[in-house]
């Protein structure tokens, strides 16, 4: 009940914005990209390219937003703004005699009705995995949100390898797919192009950014051009500068989806060990702890669980939901006195720490070794 009371107030706060606003979405094209994981990346490969296409093009982004040229630091604790927010960043972007405008749209956004008013010529949606099922309950209803925005765009632009796909019913002016298994309108083979982000997670980003900038009619050549010169997104398996022979890594990762992705990717850049750190957010869906323990456990050597915006939910809690999963795959768990404890054997095992610092102090002063490869994930 009070959901719905907040959702119609953020519809009427939104319509009276974009009036007040004198509807900026009208006068500039919009771009919508929702999806579990990917969204950021994505949006950031969309906004790049229309940059080297020549267009002048704003973005938002749970990073940070662009506008006429200038960044600015959002601090938002959530990706998409405020309904009264939008309107006014997109009237600053239509002033500022940009043609484009990337938003980065979540599925809270959606059924909040955040984003009411907003006219989006072309909507991309990258995933629909398990998340925030706390909110909307089921899958099912988490999709339907989700298909919100792509209902409402002139082209939508989806991912025929997901497993949402089929349950989407679409019937827009154009549906464009895109896709690595199943035949598509974009796929590697139809559009080869080369890029330094790693990953098949990305490939997958790549593409979807590929279709959109097609169906706004960006030339393929200049597509190219774009994807061979992004240098990836900070926070999104950055690189950390070390001295000590071993990899040190930070990935926004904090789904089950996305942990399993990044695993499976700095997997196979090593023979060596991978250690990962991570946590999961206070006071949100707890059904997905467990699952990314064990995903953890599955595909890392030596898992570091710790805190990761615990909210006002107490950290050991999350954790012991977290160490279940761990368990279930029969990784043991060890204590910080334990610190050469995996030079004996090819056990894997678990720490809990739950102080953030410390944990990443912990793997890097005495677990990795050279060659290994430690992965900071979360938000």
């Amino acid at each position: 009940m009070l959901q719905s009371i907040k959702n119609v107030f953020h519809f009427l706060v939104a319509c009276i914005s974009v009036f007040y606003y004198r509807f900026p979405g009208s006068h500039i094209t919009v771009i919508g990209v929702t999806g579990t994981d990917g969204k950021t990346t994505t949006t950031h490969l969309i906004h790049h390219i229309l940059k080297t296409a020549g267009k002048k093009a704003g973005m938002i982004s749970s990073v940070y937003a662009e506008i006429g040229g200038s960044q600015y630091d959002t601090g938002f604790h959530v990706t998409t703004p405020n309904p009264q927010d939008i309107p006014r960043y997109l009237r600053q972007a239509v002033d500022s005699g940009e043609e484009y405008f990337v938003l980065e749209t979540t599925s809270h956004a959606l059924d909040q009705n955040r984003i009411s008013g907003i006219h989006f010529t072309v909507a991309v949606i990258t995933n629909v995995t398990h998340e925030h099922l706390d909110y909307h309950k089921t899958y099912l209803a988490y999709l339907r949100v989700k298909e919100k925005l792509l209902k409402r765009a002139k082209i939508a632009v989806v991912n025929r390898d997901d497993e949402s796909f089929k349950h989407f019913c679409i019937w827009n002016n154009q549906r464009i797919t895109y896709g690595i298994k199943q035949e598509a309108d974009f796929t590697p083979k139809k559009f080869p192009f080369t890029s330094s982000l790693p990953g098949e997670y990305n490939r997958y980003n790549l593409l979807a950014a590929i279709a959109a900038c097609r169906a706004l009619g960006i030339e393929g050549s200049v597509i190219r051009k774009a994807l061979a010169t992004f240098t990836g997104v900070k926070g999104r398996f950055e690189k950390v500068a070390s001295l000590a022979g071993f990899t040190i890594l930070i990935d926004f990762a904090h789904t089950p989806n996305a942990l399993e992705q990044v695993l499976k990717t700095v997997k196979g850049m090593t023979k060596n060990k991978v250690i990962v750190i991570f946590g999961c957010a206070g006071l949100r869906d707890h059904s997905k702890r467990p699952m990314m323990g064990e995903i953890a456990a599955k595909l890392a050597d030596y898992i570091i669980l710790t805190a990761e915006d615990p909210r006002t939910e107490d950290v050991r809690v999350i954790i012991d939901d977290i160490a279940r999963g761990c368990k279930r795959r029969n990784a043991q768990e060890a204590h910080k006195k334990d610190k050469k404890i995996h030079l004996h054997n090819r056990q894997k095992y678990f720490w809990r720490i739950p102080d953030r610092q410390e944990a990443i102090n912990f793997a890097i002063r005495y677990v990795a070794q050279k060659g290994d490869i430690v992965l900071a994930c979360g938000k």
